[in-house]
């Protein structure tokens, strides 16, 4: 194996027992070594790889004959570790970002197979290059179901609160002025203004308005938004419409309507009739819709 490849190997972390004393018997050896530790130094963010080559070029150029004999070895090495530190920060530090958008759904499949489905207007974040056994962190906006491989702790983290747990089925959904996890199977541990709440399968977790909500034991194996059926338990309609907003992509005016009134019931993904109707009527409500504006107004 020729010197770059070993020096490229030995920067990942990734020699073999032959292959480090190979490295270890390198002529240049030590000179790497401390060229290594210098670098460890620098501010990768500010790191610019191009201008780092350039300069190193052109201090070759510049030195006298009688010294490039011994001097461009190490140059050429300092370019290329320049280069590898710059290229190895950039990788691993780069999130992978995945947002649904209106009326939209999808399924994830994270770097150890544990699955995410994310439902309408949501977004995950996490690193697949940091992502291992002991650091399975992933940051959520919106509301996803979570079906984890067993392992190390699974970090889920909110603007509201962390979930965590190891191998479970659960559901969480952090929206303004709403966060409510559910565990259908296995345990969840979930911190909220630092207090830790457990629950097993069938316990809710749900606050609005940072106030705590009781909820009762639910028997359902998945959420019901898996099927396309957005389904309530006593929340304030506002939540209800705002759902239902992602769900079509339409704008609700229901400015004439009170709309912390709880609302308890279910409406469908697939028809706005029939969801606009199973709202609208257990309320006793009217609609109209224009463009795709809907306007609720009292009958």
């Amino acid at each position: 194996m020729n010197k770059e490849a070993l020096i490229l190997k030995w920067l990942d972390n990734d020699l073999s027992l032959e292959e480090l004393e190979a490295f270890k018997a390198l002529e240049d050896y030590e000179a790497i070594i401390k060229l290594s530790n210098y670098s460890k130094g620098f501010k990768a963010p500010e790191f610019n790889t191009d201008e780092a080559l350039q300069t190193v070029l052109t201090n070759i150029k510049k030195q006298p004959n009688r010294q490039t004999n011994w001097l461009s070895p190490l140059l050429k090495i300092a370019a290329i570790l320049a280069i590898c530190f710059g290229a190895y920060y950039y990788t691993t530090t780069l999130d992978t970002t995945i947002n649904t958008h209106y009326a939209e759904k999808s399924l994830i499949q994270l770097p150890d197979h544990s699955e995410v489905n994310l439902n309408a207007l949501s977004k995950i974040t996490y690193n697949p290059k940091q992502w291992t056994k002991d650091n399975r962190n992933l940051k959520l906006e919106g509301e996803a179901f979570f079906k984890v491989k067993k392992g190390s702790s699974f970090n889920v983290v909110t603007s509201s609160g962390i979930v965590t747990v190891v191998g479970t089925e659960f559901n969480v959904k952090q929206r303004q002025n709403y966060f409510e996890v559910t565990c259908y199977e296995g345990l969840v541990n979930v911190i909220f203004n630092s207090a830790e709440t457990k629950l097993k399968a069938g316990d809710s977790f749900l606050i609005i308005n940072n106030k705590p909500i009781e909820r009762l034991t639910l028997n359902a194996k998945k959420p019901d938004w898996l099927n396309n059926v957005s389904s309530f338990i006593s929340v304030p309609l506002s939540e209800v419409l705002d759902e239902f907003e992602r769900q079509y992509n339409v704008k609700i005016d229901a400015k004439t309507i009170k709309q912390d009134e709880l609302f308890s019931g279910k409406f469908t993904h697939n028809d706005i009739n029939i969801a606009l109707q199973s709202i609208t009527q257990p309320l006793q409500l009217r609609y109209k819709k224009v463009n795709k504006t809907i306007i609720l107004t009292r009958e």
